[in-house]
């Protein structure tokens, strides 16, 4: 297939910027907080209050690539598929059952009788809308910190505005009748039916989006939402309905009576924005908060000791230190290798990351199938990487490291800390590294996006437990976050996810793997688990290695 793949969320991969102020997270009072010092938790059973490390991006999960945005947009819409809870298998949403015979022609059954919050109907008609909006998205629509997801799984637009874009991989879209509609891709995509679970293919009022609007605008190097829908009314067909945003302090969901499954068991979610670790923990501790996501791994233990609730998620994920080969020295391979062997990844892994946590030697976790154990790997070996480096013939060895502040991602939970050995490694070796630092969300992860950082942190969890969802998400196609064209890298890509048979699969991804770690497009460094803390009362809550939560199912005791 030749499409674009690209960023992140985070995915996960997947996904936040700036902190809101933490007076604001952490004030006291109201309904939603203080009620119950002993036991945490906003003391009020009808009301689940979550912190974010973030607030979120934006409202539309068309227009969202981050952990944060999508961890509020999951509880108000719904895809045609979705992964089962705690699990990684695909399931129905609104779709109740599909079908391909080649993986180009895809029919979906749709459930009946759901409505969107508007109180318009849900209907074949409707996911035809939505992916012909998706598809017929113009200027700023199609910068690549915008509709980040549908360039990584779709490729291009009707009309593309950049070379950098290449084919779509969707072609069309038909409305048999009201229950059954049909999918054309313009070439086989096995992994189709799993890229529908992300939430950034979730379905939405069409009425809505044309009654508030979905205009985006680019302000310098960020997107700026303009249109409404986006920001103030977004209407999906999902448990909780959205109530308010008040930007800086918090955001309100309220369950939606109307929903067409079974109805949520608390009536009001509450999301706040608490930027420190420590801060989200003593936000629970002292019952502003009912839970939040990435305890850190030294107040796991202290925190179940005092009663609260710790829950494991999976590693199914990677951080990463990605190279842009259009800044120099990165286009010289040797000066890649060089870095791989300065950067001291086991020290890191044990110094800051909790048990259970490994290196990484390749773009994927073991437990995806076409891992291969037979990639070339680049121990810690300063001696070699000054080797590497005078071999290089580079005489510059400057270098501008980015890292992102005021943010904790389950990859990276001290960015500024990862980012200070490393930077200590590649001095150590004789590189002049230059600190560029910017807050996650918006300006970290569009820059890096925009393809205008040197080296950077980043890293991935996985949408859905499948390679593609991986490397192909990373290096399919030109991606301006990696700066190459590598075409013997995006034509294996695009030849595995084609691939119908599992077993043949699996063989392409692990070549491919192997041809990922010989070109150096980066040096990933470790796969970790990450926990939830909660309090004390809460019940039913289901940890999720995807991070696809549904408080809907969540109740208080």
């Amino acid at each position: 297939m030749h499409r674009r793949r690209g960023p992140v969320r985070a995915l996960t991969a997947l996904a936040l910027g700036g902190a809101l102020a933490l007076a604001a997270a952490c004030g006291g009072g109201g309904q939603s907080g203080g009620g119950n010092k002993a036991g945490g938790g906003s003391g009020t059973k009808d009301v689940f209050v979550w912190a974010l490390s973030d607030q979120p991006k934006v409202l539309d999960s068309s227009y969202a690539s981050d952990g944060e945005t999508f961890r509020v947009t999951r509880q108000i819409y719904e895809g045609l598929v979705g992964t089962e809870a705690g699990g990684t298998k695909i399931v129905p949403a609104l779709a109740t059952q599909w079908d391909t015979k080649d993986s180009k022609t895809w029919e979906f059954t749709l459930k009946k009788g759901v409505k969107f919050h508007d109180g318009t109907d849900f209907n074949a008609k409707s996911v035809c809308d939505n992916f012909e909006r998706w598809y017929n998205f113009t200027g700023a629509q199609q910068n690549p910190a915008v509709s980040t997801y549908w360039q990584t799984t779709m490729g291009g637009f009707k009309k593309n505005e950049s070379e950098d874009l290449g084919p779509s991989l969707y072609k069309s879209c038909e409305a048999k009748a009201d229950d059954k509609v049909v999918i054309t891709l313009t070439n086989p995509s096995a992994s189709f039916i799993s890229v529908l679970a992300l939430p950034s293919f979730a379905m939405v009022s069409m009425d809505a989006v044309k009654k508030y609007g979905d205009t985006v605008e680019m302000k310098g190097d960020a997107p700026n939402y303009t249109g409404k829908f986006s920001t103030e009314n977004p209407v999906g067909t999902g448990a909780y309905k959205f109530v308010s945003w008040q930007r800086g302090d918090k955001l309100t969901l309220e369950r939606f009576d109307g929903y067409h499954g079974e109805k949520a068991k608390i009536k009001t979610i509450v999301f706040r924005a608490i930027g420190d670790g420590p801060a989200r923990r003593q936000a629970l501790e002292s019952g502003e908060i009912d839970g939040f996501d990435q305890v850190e791994p030294a107040d796991v233990e202290t925190m179940k000791a005092a009663g609260f609730q710790v829950q494991e998620r999976a590693a199914l994920n990677v951080g990463y230190v990605g190279f842009n080969q259009k800044k120099k020295p990165l286009d010289n391979p040797k000066i890649r290798q060089a870095i791989a062997h300065a950067l001291n990844r086991d020290g890191l892994v044990k110094a800051k990351y909790p048990p259970g946590s490994e290196v990484a030697h390749q773009w994927m976790p073991p437990a995806i199938e076409g891992y291969n154990d037979a990639v070339t790997k680049y121990d810690y070996n300063p001696e070699k990487a000054k080797q590497l480096i005078k071999e290089s013939g580079v005489t510059d060895l400057s270098l501008e490291f980015w890292y992102p502040t005021k943010v904790s991602r389950p990859y990276m939970p001290d960015p500024a800390a990862n980012f200070q050995a490393f930077k200590s490694d590649l001095e150590a070796v004789g590189f002049k590294v230059t600190t560029k630092t910017y807050p996650w969300n918006p300006d970290y992860l569009e820059k890096v996006d925009q393809g205008q950082a040197g080296i950077f942190l980043l890293g991935w969890n996985a949408d859905f437990a499948d390679a593609d969802n991986f490397i192909g998400t990373f290096f399919q196609q030109f991606n301006p976050r990696y700066g190459f064209r590598n075409k013997e890298i995006f034509d294996i890509l695009a030849k595995a996810e084609a691939e119908p048979d599992p077993a043949k699969r699996v063989e392409l991804y692990k070549e491919a793997n192997k041809m990922i770690s010989d070109f150096v497009p980066g040096v990933p460094y470790v796969h970790n688990k990450s926990y939830v803390g909660l309090a004390k009362d809460v019940q039913g809550f289901k940890t999720d290695p995807l991070s696809n939560e549904q408080f809907s199912i969540v109740s208080r005791g």
